[in-house]
């Protein structure tokens, strides 16, 4: 018979499987997982477009460039005249090689093609090198923005009104050449080539950033915990490539992966396979 009362469906319901805490739902809306922002010195961006930049050029002058925690690359503070109200406004952008204190920076279309000016991409000539590249007119910087980061100008296509580049990645992208980017290689760069050497230093390198580390492995954790957890000795126990459409449980490992194993010989560059 089946079961009316509440009472008798509780009871004789079939048993249910308890399901794993997913690792990437966990850094959802949670306190535990924000990003540090205390200390940060604010958003670095370059200039809110506008008709002086897009007729013209803005004079600035760089008043100090400073650290800002958890971000490899240093920071310039730019002041410029308001050129509607009389008053100072004061930027913050990335600071390229080659910047100092009381240099001026130019930002325009008629600016010179000088590092750390910031033009617009139609007026740069092919080959340059650049960094914090918009996405879109007006977004003030999107790409080739960590330290030591550039990108390079393939290309223009004047009938499509497009800007080919190449991106620190290596993989290439094709902008609106009316995007801004700044002229130079963002400062900061070889900050990886120092080997941290012990916990306590990469301790606090994250403290300033998010909690992400330590990263424990997936074999290290119980069967609850993790797919590849639990066993007698430290081992994954199945394949570690996994679909890109398995549910977010099971989503761990080499997602999606084209290849997998150690890469051998000489690493071809986007510029060799162009």
């Amino acid at each position: 018979p089946t079961p009316t009362s509440p009472l008798e469906q509780l009871f004789t319901a079939p048993p249910f499987k308890m399901g794993k805490y997913v690792q990437t739902q966990r850094k959802g809306k949670s306190p535990v997982f924000k990003a540090h922002t205390r200390t940060r010195k604010g958003p670095v961006k370059l200039r809110a477009l506008d008709y002086a930049e897009r007729h013209g050029y803005l004079r600035g002058v760089i008043k100090e460039i400073i650290h800002d925690p958890g971000r490899g690359a240093p920071v310039a503070k730019i002041q410029f005249r308001n050129p509607y109200r009389y008053k100072r406004d004061t930027e913050l952008m990335i600071a390229t090689e080659g910047m100092y204190t009381g240099m001026f920076v130019y930002c325009g279309r008629k600016a010179q093609l000088t590092v750390g000016n910031v033009l617009p991409l139609a007026v740069v000539p092919e080959g340059t090198i650049v960094c914090n590249i918009e996405a879109k007119v007006g977004d003030r910087g999107a790409f080739a923005r960590g330290s030591g980061c550039f990108a390079v100008v393939i290309s223009h296509d004047e009938d499509k009104g497009t800007t080919r580049l190449r991106l620190p990645s290596g993989g290439k992208k094709t902008v609106k050449s009316n995007v801004r980017a700044q002229i130079g290689v963002v400062a900061g760069g070889g900050r990886t080539d120092k080997p941290l050497l012990k916990a306590g230093r990469a301790y606090h390198k994250y403290a300033v950033k998010r909690n992400c580390w330590p990263k424990i492995r997936g074999v290290a954790k119980n069967p609850v915990e993790h797919p590849h957890g639990g066993g007698n000795h430290q081992h994954i126990g199945m394949p570690s490539t996994v679909a890109k459409d398995r549910p977010s449980g099971r989503k761990v490992g080499l997602i999606g992966a084209r290849r997998t194993g150690r890469l051998r010989g000489v690493k071809k560059t986007a510029q060799d396979r162009d």
